[in-house]
């Protein structure tokens, strides 16, 4: 039996929030599928911005502003569109725009898409003081995020109850999905 949109809008409570606690309240630490879902977002704005590094140190004509441009542009625009994407479903499956709980859940989950160019901005803007290449700048963002990729691979790995072996297996396969992911996305851009 089909148990459209209507039957979850009868578990909504009057702050917002759903009953299963998607939404979130300030001051709370969020629920483990809100933290999931934003973990799932740094892990695809990392892949993203490790495949804009990549792509930018790869480039002949390269300049500070431009790549600082490009890091913030694509950063931006993912952000925009989780942001959109995500208000439209919601008003497809509630019939309004995400509001209170939900909105603040929203945000938190789509925060790591401006978060994650962070690294490389500050990288960007060391290598504009002087302190390395732009180029060097790049390859290191890129490289911090396949850490972040393996750490928290690792960490799942842990989270699962495996020995710390197997851990690292599980952390050295997030980092190979991540660098196939990379390979794709650039391959695609040429």
């Amino acid at each position: 039996m089909n148990q459209g949109p209507r039957s979850y809008r009868g578990r909504m409570r009057d702050d917002g929030a759903s009953a299963d606690g998607a939404g979130l309240v300030p001051g709370q630490e969020p629920p483990p599928a809100v933290f999931a879902e934003n973990l799932k977002e740094q892990l695809y704005a990392t892949l993203t911005l490790m495949t804009v590094a990549l792509g930018l140190a790869q480039a002949e004509h390269l300049s500070h502003g431009g790549a600082a441009l490009t890091v913030i542009s694509a950063a931006l625009g993912l952000w925009l569109a989780t942001v959109i994407a995500d208000q439209q479903a919601h008003m497809v499956v509630f019939g309004s725009v995400a509001r209170g709980s939900e909105l603040r859940r929203l945000l938190y989950v789509s925060s790591p898409l401006l978060t994650a160019a962070a690294g490389p901005l500050l990288l960007i803007a060391l290598s504009a003081l002087g302190a390395l290449s732009l180029r060097t700048a790049l390859y290191t963002a890129a490289w911090l995020g396949a850490a972040a990729l393996f750490g928290w691979g690792c960490a799942a790995g842990l989270r699962m109850g495996t020995s710390r072996v197997a851990a690292l297996v599980v952390g050295l396969l997030d980092l190979a999905v991540g660098a196939v992911v990379v390979l794709v996305k650039l391959a695609a851009g040429h």
